[in-house]
């Protein structure tokens, strides 16, 4: 959806090329030597989120309709607030992300 190419895939985590970066996405996992407290899994409520993709683009609108004709579900069209412009979405699979633009006043 977002245009991005599927560099490598394993267990739960995708590893993506988009605009010359390299993504790595990771569902869920276990606690690792390295955090060792830590369980990554989805939140039980979709809407409750602690974090945020957020994604800078030069126009949001242009973004948001190309999305859109691709199929991400939008949650509203594209709001101005101060500077910024920005919509929220979901991919396929659920997650939240956020196209923003930002032109200083």
């Amino acid at each position: 959806m977002l245009g991005a190419d599927v560099y490598s895939a394993y267990g739960s985590s995708v590893v993506l090329k988009f605009r010359g970066a390299s993504l790595l996405l990771v569902e869920g996992g276990d606690p690792t030597a390295d955090k060792p407290t830590v369980t990554l899994k989805p939140p039980p409520d979709p809407d409750t989120r602690d974090n945020l993709f957020t994604i800078r683009v030069a126009d949001c609108q242009a973004v948001f309709e190309e999305l859109r004709s691709r199929g991400a579900r939008f949650l509203t069209p594209p709001m101005r607030h101060g500077p910024e412009t920005r919509c929220f979405f979901r991919d396929p699979d659920g997650h939240l992300f956020e196209i923003s633009e930002y032109r200083p006043d």
